[in-house]
């Protein structure tokens, strides 16, 4: 049996305003909490504010995590490390191309209205080592493969798959 087997991960850049609501869902956590001894509904407001900085807090640290095997990607989203949750799983059959984000491959695609999901470091790094591809007419995928990745997906589909 000839099975291929990739895995990599890559860790989402944290947005401004995730780190200031995290914190600020903290603050306001405490202060309710400590005001919730003397009026018992700041209590409850605390409360309900420290639920909800635990799950701001779960989506401030977050980090895909790629995994090739036999002709299927899988994304899979991992939230602070202690959370695992499979986003999509793609098939290489329907992709129509793959190539780098900025490749002039690219240009026939620009104009489609595909909805666009982004499994990226949502960062633009020197070199640019996010990849784009299109899956059954209907998504464009963002993400950020490694070589060994890249190398595994143009053995099954050499004509799909650009390098520029």
């Amino acid at each position: 049996m000839n099975e291929t087997y990739v895995e990599w991960l890559v860790k989402r850049k944290t947005p401004a305003y995730m780190l200031l609501l995290k914190f600020l869902t903290i603050i306001l956590a405490a202060c309710f909490i400590l005001l919730g001894f003397l009026f018992m509904p700041a209590m409850i407001i605390g409360i309900l504010l420290g639920v909800a900085a635990y799950f701001v807090n779960l989506n401030a640290d977050l980090e895909y995590e790629y995994l090739y095997v036999d002709k299927e990607l899988a994304v899979d989203k991992v939230l602070a490390k202690s959370r695992r949750k499979r986003v999509a799983v793609f098939d290489v059959g329907k992709m129509e191309i793959l190539a780098p984000i900025k490749s002039w491959h690219l240009d026939n695609y620009k104009n489609r209205q595909d909805k666009v999901v982004d499994y990226s470091s949502g960062e633009e790094k020197q070199p640019d080592g996010r990849y784009v591809f299109y899956y059954d007419g209907q998504k464009k995928v963002i993400f950020e493969p490694n070589e060994e990745m890249i190398k595994a997906i143009t053995t099954v589909a050499p004509r799909k798959v650009f390098k520029d």
